[in-house]
């Protein structure tokens, strides 16, 4: 198996320093940038957008992870593409045709996500685990950061990884919300391949050697 990858989640930023938070990333042990983007209807909080996501691009230098809690994603497949996305995630919640969804998120040459509440059993994404690229387990409510972690969500990553060896699918599993030092090793063992960690990494004294700590635990 590869790596882990740890994906700091911009959403814990400093907005007014967001530069500084940027090339913190980008100087460090970090693979990712994770952007959430939420509208206030799909989720009770809404967060930042296209011109927010437009000078992020123009300075970072990794991959650009970008879930999509809104309703209706459909409509701004090719904008975040024209953004700079590596990667789009939608909601399965928010998706009434996920696999017709799936396929435009392709066709712009993005990576296909696709996010799932704490709700939301993985078995639903069976028809169509081998057209995903990464599967965004939800361990927390969507709609705000410095949630605590929801202990089910083991459970649900070991039944996802079955479904994904199953299927002979290359499915990511990515967990988004509490991940911290204290669950870190846990879900990778559980078939975790992307940790998205925001206000743990933010919040720290030193975030840089935050990341590296969260590195050094799931080597």
């Amino acid at each position: 198996m590869s790596h882990t990858i740890i994906a700091p989640s911009i959403l814990a930023a400093d907005f007014a320093n967001l530069q500084r938070d940027i090339e913190m990333i980008n100087n460090s042990e970090a693979d990712w940038f994770h952007l959430d983007v939420m509208d206030g209807v799909f989720v009770p909080n809404i967060s930042f957008g296209m011109p927010v996501i437009k000078s992020i691009a123009v300075h970072a230098k990794k991959t650009l992870d970008v879930h999509l809690m809104i309703v209706d994603p459909d409509r701004y497949i090719k904008t975040f593409a024209d953004l700079g996305a590596n990667i789009l995630t939608v909601h399965y919640e928010a998706c009434t045709h996920l696999h017709r969804t799936l396929q435009a998120i392709k066709a712009e040459g993005m990576q296909a996500g696709v996010a799932i509440n704490p709700h939301t059993n993985v078995s639903l994404l069976e028809d169509t685990i081998c057209d995903i690229d990464l599967v965004c387990v939800m361990s927390v409510n969507p709609g705000f950061g410095g949630q605590s972690f929801i202990e089910n969500t083991y459970k649900k990553v070991k039944q996802l990884r079955e479904i994904i060896s199953a299927n002979g699918a290359s499915t990511k599993i990515e967990i988004d919300g509490g991940v911290t030092n204290k669950n870190a090793k846990q879900l990778v063992d559980a078939g975790a391949d992307v940790l998205v960690a925001g206000s743990y990494v933010f919040g720290a004294t030193n975030p840089v050697e935050t990341i590296q700590d969260l590195k050094n635990i799931v080597k």
